[in-house]
């Protein structure tokens, strides 16, 4: 669903980046009344009014319908007033939207406060909005024909008109319980042979199934497992085989698969049973084949032994201010370079980094900027990206560094003419930068293929207003957004599989989670590692920050619809920017320090738990802002060192060492 949106003339857009970001900053910290002292300013009501009332002041409606509601303002004597400009809107925009005629949208079911402001006076209104009824029931079971004395399951799907899938409560019955039963969860039970039909119902819509069943030819049973030693963290497929009398196999047995003991999970995939074990010890393994029918096995699972740790290369100890993102490279010289971002400082340092155990630093680059977020090198290694947020003039952008001489870059031009309300982070693809705009909050596309003179060429947003763009990565062809509360997007800009190219994106998928703050993005073979970032309210830089947040699994097997799989959480830490090459996964684990994953194999459950970290290195030492409390940014491997960057403590180059465990 690609954003197309006019193009606005740069003092223009500047000054609309800057109210929106002024609003949020006003009505989170200051709340209502600075709120409405800044819609006084921006209205240029000549008279305020003493009271404004919004009719109806409250309203129920269904996902999808509209309300509209209408403001009258009164003076100090009670008096209507006539003419006056009038502000609509809702910060909860994910629940419905309000447009400048006061007319209100129903999205999604919650409650929404409508408001309204007049020459500084806000006024507010109750929108409820409930969940259509169900209209449709999407049925779907592995057989029609159940084998006697054996089970399948039948799952239920209820959607809304509009084709949502909502939660609601769904009953079942049979025609013929003797023949065929069905429980609650709606698992069928061929008791008898015969012909029985399913009933479904969920909010008076109902739905049929008709089941036959059949003798059941088979009369032994095995557990076939695909691996056979088992340590933690290894996924497990264990398939139950049937055979008839001739010892023939029997197809159509559709087990429910379980473990009674704790420490490990298994799940049912289609027949298969996926089995995970978090703690070391021995497990049972159970096919449910029918109500009074299982076969198990006993199987043994292996603590995961790792004979690594993450040892110290070299430092460039940073205490002066507080490091942003780092980028390492091979510079057109032939020498390794680190180039360091700032966070509340406008400063990017210049690290030579050829003898790691050694960094010298070498020059440092000033903009108007209160934060360069993000470091960037173009594959070429003679440009470089960085990104600026809070210039004085409110003018930032993206800068553009001429790196012919890579221990003393200069700058060869910027770029602020559609993001002037900061951008946070870039992804360099080609001559293309994907700029994250923290003013509209869409992915910018500017052509940087002649880098004295950037140009945008696209543009793609989420439709909705309420939003925040905070990172992007481009690999393959896809584009994976990290779009906060929105969960993360993947876009088509050239993969070919749903009509994108690199400046017109297309849609591919998206997925999001409760607790949101979705960060950042890597995708690495059919997994796409997500991060949350979740900082303290009220926090202060220069003390110890309680960050949390952790790593998500998703499969993107299928594009079109990822699934959360696994997932990897350090107590007591939070995650921020990742890395993966090979079989690990490098993490900047915040207050965690450095940390290295073994990701290899498939992925299921708690990955921290089943001990797949392989070592870790606390990013703090005397040459730090905030004594004892690393924060470790990101990671980065070059030539076989890991970089990171830590927000109090400046450079750290580190790296794994391994060797093979002894017999």
């Amino acid at each position: 669903m690609p954003s197309t949106k006019a193009r606005v003339s740069t003092a223009g857009q500047g000054v609309y980046s800057y109210l929106r970001a002024l609003t949020y900053y006003l009505s989170t910290c200051y709340g209502t009344m600075m709120l409405a002292l800044l819609f006084l300013f921006v209205s240029g009501q000549a008279v305020p009014p003493d009271t404004v009332v919004i009719d109806p002041p409250s309203a129920v409606v269904l996902v999808g319908e509209t309300q509209r509601f209408t403001a009258r303002a009164y003076d100090g004597s009670g008096t209507e007033m006539q003419q006056f400009t009038v502000t609509w809107f809702t910060q909860d925009q994910a629940i419905a939207g309000v447009d400048s005629a006061g007319l209100a949208t129903a999205y999604a079911p919650g409650v929404a406060q409508i408001s309204a402001v007049v020459g500084g006076q806000p006024a507010y209104a109750r929108l409820e909005v409930l969940q259509l009824p169900v209209s449709t029931l999407d049925l779907s079971t592995p057989a029609l024909t159940v084998y006697e004395g054996t089970t399948v399951p039948l799952e239920v799907v209820a959607r809304t008109a509009l084709g949502d899938a909502v939660a609601q409560p769904v009953t079942f019955r049979s025609s013929r319980r003797r023949v065929a039963h069905v429980d609650a969860a709606g698992l069928v039970s061929g008791r008898t042979i015969g012909e029985a039909t399913i009933t479904v119902e969920a909010d008076d819509v109902e739905g049929e199934v008709a089941v036959t069943v059949v003798q059941n030819p088979a009369v032994r049973y095995q557990i076939a497992q695909n691996r056979v030693s088992i340590r933690c963290g290894d996924v497990v497929r264990f398939r139950l085989i049937a055979f008839d009398a001739s010892g023939a196999q029997v197809d159509g047995i559709h087990p429910q698969w379980h473990v009674p003991e704790s420490g490990a999970t298994i799940e049912s995939d289609g027949v298969d049973g996926v089995f995970v074990a978090e703690e070391e010890g021995a497990y049972t393994i159970t096919a449910v084949i029918g109500e009074d029918l299982s076969h198990s096995i006993v199987v043994g699972a292996e603590p995961r032994l790792y004979n690594a740790h993450v040892e110290l290369v070299g430092r460039g100890p940073i205490d002066a201010h507080h490091s942003g993102d780092t980028w390492v490279f091979e510079g057109v010289d032939g020498r390794d370079y680190a180039y360091i971002g700032t966070f509340m400082h406008d400063w990017m340092k210049v690290w030579d980094v050829t003898n790691p155990s050694d960094p010298v630093l070498m020059d440092s680059i000033q903009v108007d900027a209160r934060r360069i977020n993000d470091v960037k090198i173009h594959a070429s290694n003679r440009l470089a990206i960085i990104t600026r947020e809070g210039a004085s003039s409110r003018r930032n952008g993206i800068v553009l560094l001429d790196l012919s001489t890579p221990a003393h870059p200069t700058i060869l031009s910027e770029y602020t003419e559609t993001v002037t309300g900061g951008v946070h982070n870039v992804w360099i693809e080609g001559n293309l930068v994907y700029a994250c705009h923290n003013g509209t909050n869409d992915l910018h596309i500017i052509d940087i293929a002649d880098p004295r003179a950037p140009k945008e060429v696209g543009r793609w947003g989420l439709e909705k207003r309420a939003k925040t763009l905070h990172d992007v990565i481009v690999q393959d062809g896809y584009a994976y957004l990290s779009y906060w509360d929105d969960g993360v997007v993947t876009l088509d800009v050239g993969a070919g599989t749903h009509g994108g190219t690199p400046t017109v994106p297309a849609f591919v998928s998206q997925l999001s989670y409760p607790q949101g703050n979705t960060h950042v993005a890597w995708r690495h073979g059919r997994y796409l590692f997500v991060g949350d970032e979740i900082w303290p309210e009220g926090y202060d830089a220069d003390q110890p920050i309680d960050a949390t947040g952790y790593i998500h699994v998703l499969d993107m097997t299928d594009m079109d619809r990822p699934v959360e799989v696994a997932f990897y959480e350090v107590p007591g830490a939070g995650a921020h920017n990742v890395w993966a090459s090979k079989d690990r996964l490098y993490v900047g684990y915040y207050q965690g320090g450095l940390r290295v994953l073994d990701i290899s194999g498939e992925l299921r459950g708690d990955l921290y738990r089943q001990g797949r970290e392989m070592g870790h290195l606390l990013t703090t030492d005397e040459r730090t802002m905030v004594p004892g409390w690393p924060m470790a940014w990101g990671a980065q491997l070059h030539k076989g060192n890991i970089y990171t960057s830590d927000l109090n403590s400046g450079l750290w180059i580190v790296r794994l060492v391994e060797t093979l465990l002894m017999p």
